[in-house]
Formats: structure tokens, C-alpha cells, sequence
């Protein structure tokens, strides 16, 4: 009795290690294993490779498949049609919302969607957001020996300078169009453009004697760097609220506002372009993409933002870390999206000039 008594104690633990070695070898908890391991995740570029937007997206993508669990290649896809309104459209509806497809987009392009424009076939506000390495200003520049030497003779010139740009959606293509609304200037805006260094080109070659290019670009890589030292171009205006320290004596768009006393209804939209300089070089997830990949991809970018190596490339580039996160690139999505009927009015008069 006392043998069968113990055999009988010992059947619920015969049970649950027979229960437990199962469930610990069955295929559910195999499939259970880190979704990353073992694949690659493609990041489309909306944008032309070398333009400022590419090599940023580029370096980040060296570095920050090492902080993603199972450590994935990163597959590099350049689609710079349009300022980036093509590779949005692919990232909202034709890629695959399963982590592996993210996206590194021009964020100018929220304005097309505002304005209601059939091309943009994606809502900015849904894609789920993962980072910016920086806000973006941008500077207003013209070949030196072009006979404009500030805003005022664009303002007042009788024959329209040549202005290069690319997609409507693009800042390259935008910050002159903007100048034109709020501060009266005469330009003759040349789009069509590739990207910015087929812009450059048609600078050098005097295709085009003016150009919008980021603070960034202009202060941290060729050809900006060469041209500054030989004298070759002249920043005539700044985006920013202040003026960054490397350009004080170039006035901002919001100095040059007051001065030219800009209507109320034009400061505003000034405002909801600009927005867009937060944005800055934006990586994202597509809508639909599973809660917790999205947090692995955020905790990524965090961690890479981070790297004693990525930050040691930056600093040799001199290109500054200000990171957003992608949590408060959500929030301004959905902020930039809402405006008032006048205002989109505006814009939309605005963008289609």
C-alpha cells in the first residue's frame, strides 16, 4: 500500500513534466522565437542617392541593425521620384506592414496630402513614426556672382532669377516657393529636378542661379564646403526662427516677415510649411505593422542615436545629432494634418502656383 500510495503522489508530477517538455518543444513556441532572425529589413530612400537625405539614412542603417534583436541586414532601396511622393505611396500601399519594409521619406510631402492633391494616395498621420537624427532649417543661397545680392534685389528684379528644385514635395522645391509668397520675391522656379546634386550641377553650370539646401548639407559636405571657401554662392535667407550661429549675418524668414510686413494669413502658412524642418530626415513603419516590432524598431533608433560609433561618424561629418523621437513625430503628424479650411485654402493656392 505504502508503494502504491507513492506512486500515486508522484502521477501529477509525472504529468506536468510530461505537459511542460511538450509545450517546450512544440512548434508555437519555435514560431515564438525573435521575428527578425534569420531575415532582412529593406528601407526605401525617397530620395536620390548622395543627396543629404541618402547618406544620412545610409549611415543610420550601418549602424542600427546591430541594435535590433537577431542583428538583420539592412537592404538599402533608393526611390527619389517625385520628393519622395512615390516611395510614400509604395510604403502605405503596396509593402508588406510586417516590420521588414521601413521607410526614410522627405517629409514635405504631408503638404499633398493637405491640400487634397490625388497623387498623394497615403494618410501622413498613420504611418507609425520612428525617429529624426535631427531638425532640419534650411538656407536660401545664390551664385556670387549673380547680380542678386540680397532678398530685396529678388524682390525687385526685372528679370526673374533661375531657381532649381525637384518634387513639389521636397524643401528643395518648397523654401523658394514659400520666399515667393510671404516676402514678394520674383522668381522663375525651375522643378523637375531629380534630387538636389542634379540641382547642384545645373548651379555649376549656371543653369540655375539659386537654391534652397539644408544648414546641414551646406556646413557638413562637398560640394557645399568648396563652394563656401571659393566664394562661389551666397546665403541670402534662413528658415529658422533665430539664426544659427554659423550663418549670423543672414536674416531669417521670420526677420525678413516683419520687415516686409507679410499678412497675418501668409505668417501662418508659413508656419505649417516649417513644420516640416522638425520632421527633419524621418524614418518610418507602415500603418498596420504590429505594436511590438514597431517598439523594437523605436528602441533601435533610440540606442543608435546613442552609439559611441555612429555619433564618432557624425562628429567626423559635422553633421549635429538633435534627435525627435518617434513618439513625438506621431503627435506632430496628427497635428500638421488638422489645419483650418482657410489655411489649407491658402497652402493649396500656394502649392499649385
Amino acid at each position: 500500500m505504502r508503494k502504491f500510495g507513492t506512486l500515486v503522489a508522484i502521477i501529477p508530477l509525472l504529468l506536468f513534466f510530461f505537459l511542460a517538455t511538450n509545450l517546450l518543444f512544440s512548434p508555437i513556441l519555435h514560431a515564438q522565437g525573435p521575428f527578425y532572425q534569420g531575415k532582412s529589413i529593406t528601407l526605401v530612400i525617397g530620395n536620390q542617392v548622395g543627396g543629404q537625405y541618402d547618406l544620412w539614412a545610409r549611415l543610420i542603417a550601418n549602424h542600427i541593425g546591430k541594435h535590433i534583436p537577431s542583428n538583420p541586414n539592412i537592404i538599402v532601396q533608393n526611390m527619389p521620384a517625385a520628393g519622395s511622393l512615390v516611395a510614400a505611396n509604395y510604403l502605405y500601399n503596396v509593402a508588406k506592414p510586417d516590420g521588414l519594409t521601413i521607410g526614410a521619406i522627405i517629409p514635405g510631402i504631408y503638404t499633398d496630402q493637405l491640400i487634397g492633391r490625388k497623387e498623394a494616395q497615403f494618410d501622413w498621420a498613420k504611418f507609425n513614426w520612428i525617429g529624426t537624427p535631427e531638425q532640419t532649417e534650411w538656407l536660401f543661397i545664390t551664385r556670387a556672382d549673380s547680380p542678386y545680392k540680397s532678398i530685396e534685389d529678388m524682390r525687385s528684379a526685372t528679370e526673374r532669377p533661375k531657381c532649381g528644385t525637384t518634387g513639389s514635395g521636397s524643401f528643395v522645391h518648397q523654401v523658394p516657393k514659400l520666399l515667393e509668397e510671404v516676402l514678394g520675391l520674383k522668381l522663375n522656379i525651375v522643378s523637375g529636378y531629380t534630387g538636389g546634386p542634379d540641382v547642384d550641377l545645373a548651379l555649376e553650370r549656371g543653369e540655375v542661379s539659386c537654391r534652397a539646401i539644408s544648414v546641414t548639407a551646406y556646413f557638413g559636405r562637398e560640394p557645399y564646403i568648396g563652394w563656401a571657401k571659393k566664394g562661389f554662392v551666397r546665403p541670402l535667407a534662413q528658415t529658422g526662427k533665430k539664426r544659427d550661429p554659423l550663418v549670423e549675418n543672414v536674416p531669417t524668414i521670420y526677420e525678413l516677415m516683419d520687415q516686409y510686413k507679410t499678412p497675418e494669413i501668409g505668417q501662418r502658412l508659413a508656419t505649417v510649411m516649417l513644420a516640416a524642418n522638425i520632421f527633419g530626415r524621418p524614418w518610418l513603419a507602415l500603418p498596420g505593422v504590429p505594436p511590438e516590432r514597431v517598439k523594437i524598431l523605436r528602441e533601435a533608433w533610440n540606442r543608435t542615436m546613442k552609439d559611441e560609433e555612429f555619433l564618432a561618424e557624425t562628429k567626423k561629418r559635422r553633421w549635429p545629432v538633435a534627435p525627435v523621437s518617434g513618439e513625438e513625430l506621431d503627435s506632430l503628424a496628427k497635428q500638421v494634418i488638422t489645419q483650418p479650411p482657410d489655411v489649407v485654402q491658402r497652402l493649396k493656392k500656394f502649392l499649385e502656383d
